[in-house]
């Protein structure tokens, strides 16, 4: 390096760093200070709520159905079933859904659950897998498996009779935790279906019954508990509002099981099991009906007076589950056809008549040509608390 080089480096070293002072900041040029705001990205404007008030759903319901058996004789109906609901198809396929309850199995082959000591009277129904395309075609959109002859053929049987309905699209309840959900008019739908007997779910536990309730109502805008209870035969049309049994057997307090299930939170309760019709009654704004009777039996049930009248009982709900309308399609069992419309409307008139004489007031209008309407009911009170029967 040269000495003029070495001499202006020592120069340059040398120079002080300027120090900043309060009047030099004053004087330096500011920096903005940009801030960048992001952008929003915009939101879409929020569904509108849906006013369950004006929705509404229709559900057609039926008692005690089975339309023939071939256990232990061929006992099956004339042209193979196919016309057998033929006559009351249209009403039931009208409803949103249609529900009834199938006794017997749907099975080929298979052991009886019980041995019968007489052949010629025993009460074991069998009906062959093809028989469950007989009551979608009729407009069914859920079968009840929570019954005596349910388990006709074991457990197994309920199991073949669960295949062959969901194999033509029908949905099942019965067996302990098995529930139908269904989505319908924007709406979804439970059937629960409830027994005595074993291995379904059981109405005699009440208070397991109550917590199943609470949970699928909090999982459902609208509940129905359909139950297979109370004695049966001719002289079982009136509500004991007690427990009862049938040879032997306890058989629950049904007035107090369905009221429970509305206070836990089912929108329409079905009863079936007597074999007669039971009562009706409108319960905090849900609609109960104890027993619908034999709907479609075509052997080994008896079917002679009352026990061969029966209702579609066609209920009318709105979205929150409360009863709005409904109508009553009376009908009659002349074997050996199926059930056929009764011009003299005997179900329609026993239903009346047995709901003012165990409630007095049911809640209910039984207005010409079968339709029901609401009228206002103070909330009967807890009878099963009191000394003596309260009815209003």
């Amino acid at each position: 390096m040269s000495w003029v080089a070495t001499i202006l480096l020592a120069a340059c070293a040398a120079q002080p760093v300027p120090i900043a002072t309060p009047a030099a900041e004053a004087t330096a040029p500011k920096m903005e200070t940009v801030t960048t705001v992001a952008a929003e990205t915009p939101q879409p404007p929020a569904e509108p709520a849906i006013n369950k008030e004006v929705l509404r759903i229709t559900l057609a319901a039926v008692g005690d159905m089975m339309i023939g058996t071939d256990y232990p004789l061929n006992h099956l109906p004339d042209n193979d079933g196919i016309s057998f609901l033929g006559a009351v198809a249209e009403i039931i396929s009208a409803a949103d859904i249609g529900f009834g309850n199938l006794e017997g199995v749907l099975l080929e082959g298979g052991e009886p659950g019980k041995k019968c000591s007489n052949p010629e009277a025993c009460y074991l129904f069998r009906s062959p897998p093809r028989y469950a395309m007989h009551y979608a075609n009729a407009g069914f959109d859920v079968l009840s498996l929570a019954n005596n002859h349910a388990r006709d053929f074991g457990e197994e049987g309920r199991s073949a009779s669960m295949q062959h309905l969901e194999e033509v699209g029908i949905k099942h309840s019965g067996r302990v935790g098995d529930f139908a959900s269904l989505q319908q008019n924007g709406l979804s739908i439970c059937v629960a279906a409830f027994a005595v007997t074993k291995d379904s779910n059981m109405m005699l536990d009440l208070e397991l019954a109550k917590s199943t309730i609470r949970e699928l109502a909090a999982s459902h805008d609208i509940l129905v508990v359909s139950f297979h209870g109370g004695a049966e035969g001719a002289d079982a049309a009136r509500l004991p509002f007690a427990e009862e049994e049938y040879f032997g057997e306890p058989r629950g307090d049904v007035v107090q099981f369905a009221r429970t299930m509305v206070d836990n939170g089912a929108d329409l309760v079905i009863g079936h099991g007597p074999h007669v019709i039971r009562a009706m009654e409108l319960y905090k704004d849900r609609l109960i009906a104890y027993s619908l009777g034999n709907f479609a039996t075509y052997y080994g049930i008896s079917v002679s007076g009352a026990k061969g009248t029966a209702p579609i009982l066609v209920s009318t709900l709105n979205g929150d589950g409360r009863f709005v309308e409904g109508t009553v399609y009376s009908t009659v069992q002349l074997r050996p056809g199926g059930p056929q419309p009764d011009p003299q409307e005997r179900a329609f008139r026993q239903l009346r008549d047995l709901s003012i004489q165990d409630f007095g007031k049911p809640g209910l209008s039984f207005q010409d040509g079968g339709k029901l309407l609401p009228l206002e009911r103070a909330t009967p009170p807890a009878y099963w608390l009191e000394d003596e029967i309260v009815t209003d």
